[in-house]
């Protein structure tokens, strides 16, 4: 149960500043997308909220201030599915999964009936259990992002980051997953920060979207005031409609010239 802050935030790498002045808040068990044009900052808005890159601001989870926590008691707040992860050589999608847990370990660090559990119920819903012992060299591009989906859920952290999940998988894969993310958020109360591409599945799943270009905050709402044909013809110098679902969620449908 993890209310997410972030405070004025600004990140970057050697080439310059990426990421300028970011602030949002998101409340314990919500779910913010976060969308924007190619080189908006989405990826590494999440990489400073997980403090993989150095960063100004603040990032607090329940008032505490992430930096303030040691790796280990990070790792059981905050979990993150990288958009392109470094997968370990010579491990099975088992024992890459097994991995989430380890911030749950006792002293002997070694896994338990409960933790085995788990990663047996996260691969049978990620459609994995079939793969359970292939070794991570030998999947697909979309089995991969499940297994790496599936490690960063075995954390059980109570602020899930999720860069681009959906990539690779076709359309029943990226639903499953997605309605997945959403069954442990509602069951659990998971506050999940996701970025998304199609801007169709992110208002679809997210209660919230936060529409960044250049790096600062362009908008931020409900799916139904960010995602209108004017905004995404000055952001994303783009030629769309907007339709709607049965839910009444849009649905973004590009129109030829």
């Amino acid at each position: 149960m993890s209310t997410l802050q972030v405070q004025d935030l600004s990140a970057g790498y050697r080439r310059g500043t990426v990421l300028s002045g970011v602030t949002t808040t998101v409340d314990t068990g919500g779910w913010l997308g976060v969308i924007g044009p190619n080189g908006s900052g989405k990826s590494t808005l999440l990489k400073a909220i997980a403090g993989i890159v150095r960063h100004q601001g603040r990032v607090l989870v329940d008032g505490r201030p992430l930096a303030a926590l040691r790796r280990r008691e990070r790792a059981r707040v905050v979990g993150y599915a990288p958009q392109i992860p470094q997968l370990p050589i010579g491990l099975t999608v088992t024992d890459y999964v097994l991995l989430g847990r380890t911030p749950h370990l006792g002293v002997l660090g070694r896994e338990g009936p409960k933790d085995l559990d788990v990663v047996r119920s996260l691969l049978e819903r990620l459609d994995l259990t079939a793969l359970a012992d292939r070794p991570l060299t030998t999947l697909s591009g979309g089995e991969r992002q499940r297994a790496v989906l599936a490690r960063a859920l075995a954390q059980r952290a109570g602020v899930l980051l999720l860069d681009e999940p959906t990539t690779g998988l076709d359309v029943g894969h990226a639903q499953a997953l997605l309605d997945l993310v959403d069954e442990l958020r509602r069951e659990m109360g998971t506050t999940v920060v996701m970025t998304l591409h199609d801007l169709t599945l992110a208002a679809q799943y997210a209660e919230r979207l936060l529409l960044l270009d250049a790096g600062r905050v362009a908008a931020e709402g409900s799916p139904a005031d960010v995602l209108t044909p004017a905004v995404l013809a000055e952001r994303y110098t783009a030629r769309v409609t907007v339709l709607h679902a049965p839910d009444g969620s849009p649905v973004i449908a590009p129109v030829r010239s």
